[in-house]
């Protein structure tokens, strides 16, 4: 189920295994490994610009199904300031405590487990949940895709790449901004699954409202299964639908399969300030019981949901994580766990959430230290804006908190990429945009290549003083490889981008969007798990009402 705990070196790791993918236009299915080779001595056929298109086109990249960091963590907070922040979460846990509302069962593990529950508040003895999570949460851990090579390693040195998650409205330039149906959540799905820089799938990428809300998990879940084959997440909206998620992982997966290993990952939200709702926890039960890894994740707006002062916000989430996180060792020890938080500033003259602001930049540091210090992977970050369309604020709010995910160590990135309007909004542009940085972020992440080659004395001596490097042979070898190569961006003179019709970034990543849900080709699925999983959500929906009761 976990892998066992092993030391927090961010440097430690084995190098990345290519899974060679394109970049400007997705093929059908990625190819093996071997092929890598094959396909990076590709040459231009032909010339003129027709030709070097043609050849942006075929461009392959090596992507690894995650990331695993070759850089150091940057840090925010000295030991003494650690200390600090952990000391007033023991007292937050003792003095104030936490509420776990409308779970009876929850209230009992508890006060079995040695805790102080005076109705639904809960209290902790100074170090209580630490020591519990210490005892047997994993540092890492194996999530499980329905393609083991697209399987991903949560914690350590690795950074895993997922999707936007909640949103009910979508935005592309053709229809602007609507509701989200059933077929835009296929069409993101699609959009991942064919991306070289998301190595996830996320879970409810955007809300299709036009299926009734008792029975959408289950279209939700199916097209996880049969339109993709990496991980993804399973339904936290309610505990039946955490169960059917759980049910129909195991006719993909086998039921010995997913009872010994995590195939699903699980959203679970605290109700800052303090408090666990009755629907959370009835979900995290479901997936901690099932040995099914949960992210807990306080969602914050500082200011309105937490104080306005990130020492106190950090010690205020620090303390509702790990009583989540301890809950669910109670619930099964050595289930996976992720510390979780979702932390942003508000506006004090409109009350709305901002991004890309320093203070959320800041707590995000000081909780990924506080989780390599308690020994847990860590979840935050993505390319959050408050935009309402893919333009220069959402440009720099986007990557000033992908910059900080990436340079804190953070190990499951959720809201990747198509964030728009605060999470209101998932964007098709936008996905294409952010993903486009994702890629920057990867490859960035692969360190200084210090191998014989990398060094390139050859190529200094060939050269020798007064010469040029585009001719010589080092830099044939590397010229379509040496340097990450955006998708997005237009790096032509004026006049051939006036000539191309002078579109901007968004109008060149709708055009991008579009090749790839027209090449996309599903990937291989065994023809019974296939009907055995349609036939499961054909029977949960005559089962379950259209509307909630």
């Amino acid at each position: 189920m976990a892998d066992p705990k092993t030391p927090d070196d961010p440097t430690a790791g084995t190098p990345l295994t290519p899974l060679v993918q394109p970049t400007e236009v997705p093929d059908q299915a990625p190819l093996e490994p071997e092929a890598t080779a094959r396909v990076g001595r590709r040459r231009p056929v032909g010339g003129g610009r027709d030709a070097k298109r043609a050849a942006r086109a075929r461009a392959m990249v090596a992507s690894a199904p995650f990331i695993t960091r070759h850089h150091r963590p940057y840090e925010v907070l000295d030991e003494e300031g650690l200390e600090l922040i952990e000391r007033n979460s023991d007292f937050i846990l003792k003095e104030v405590g936490i509420e776990f509302r409308g779970d009876a069962d929850v209230l009992d593990i508890w006060r079995e487990a040695g805790a102080d529950v005076d109705g639904e508040r809960v209290r902790f003895d100074g170090g209580m949940c630490r020591q519990i999570i210490q005892a047997t949460a994993p540092r890492e851990f194996t999530q499980h895709a329905r393609n083991p090579e697209r399987s991903v390693t949560i914690g350590g040195p690795n950074t895993v790449f997922v999707p936007a998650y909640g949103p009910p409205f979508v935005r592309d330039l053709d229809g602007g901004r609507r509701y989200a149906t059933l077929e835009d959540f296929h069409n993101f799905v699609k959009l991942a699954y064919q991306s070289p820089w998301l190595h996830h799938s996320g879970g409810t990428i955007c809300e299709p409202v036009d299926v009734p809300v008792p029975k959408r998990h289950l279209d939700m879940l199916l097209a996880h299964l049969t339109l993709t084959d990496k991980a993804f997440m399973g339904s936290v909206t309610a505990p039946e639908r955490a169960e059917d998620s759980v049910a129909m992982a195991k006719l993909a997966y086998g039921d010995a399969f997913v009872d010994s290993q995590c195939v699903l990952t699980a959203l679970i939200n605290a109700n800052s300030p303090l408090v666990f709702d009755a629907t959370m926890l009835g979900a995290l039960k479901v997936y901690a019981r099932a040995g099914q890894a949960c992210i807990v994740s306080p969602f914050i707006l500082a200011g309105a949901m937490s104080p306005v002062m990130s020492a106190g916000t950090l010690a205020q989430l620090y303390a509702e994580a790990q009583a989540g996180m301890a809950l669910t060792q109670l619930l099964r020890p050595g289930a996976p766990v992720v510390f979780g938080t979702f932390a942003s500033s508000i506006s004090m003259q409109s009350g709305a959430p901002t991004f890309g602001t320093p203070e959320p930049a800041l707590v995000l540091y000081g909780a990924a230290q506080l989780a390599r210090r308690l020994g847990v992977p860590f979840r935050s970050g993505g390319g959050l804006c408050g935009s309402k369309i893919p333009d220069a604020q959402a440009a720099y709010e986007a990557a000033n908190t992908l910059n900080a995910t990436l340079m804190a160590g953070v190990n499951y990135v959720l809201h990747a990429a198509g964030w728009l309007e605060g999470g209101l909004v998932m964007g098709y542009e936008k996905f294409v945009m952010d993903a486009d940085q994702l890629g920057i972020l990867e490859t960035f992440a692969r360190g200084i290549n210090l191998s014989a080659d990398g060094q390139a004395l050859s190529a200094i001596q060939e050269v020798g003083p007064g010469g040029h490097f585009l001719g010589c042979a080092h830099t044939q070898a590397h010229f379509e490889t040496a340097f990450y190569r955006s998708a997005i961006a237009d790096n032509n003179s004026f006049e051939q981008w006036s000539a191309d019709g002078e579109k901007d970034a968004a109008a060149r990543a709708n055009a991008v969007w579009k090749k790839m849900l027209a090449d996309y080709q599903p990937p291989p699925l065994d023809e019974a798990i296939n009907d055995s999983l349609r036939e499961y959500v054909e029977r949960r929906k005559r089962e379950l009402p259209d509307h909630e009761v």
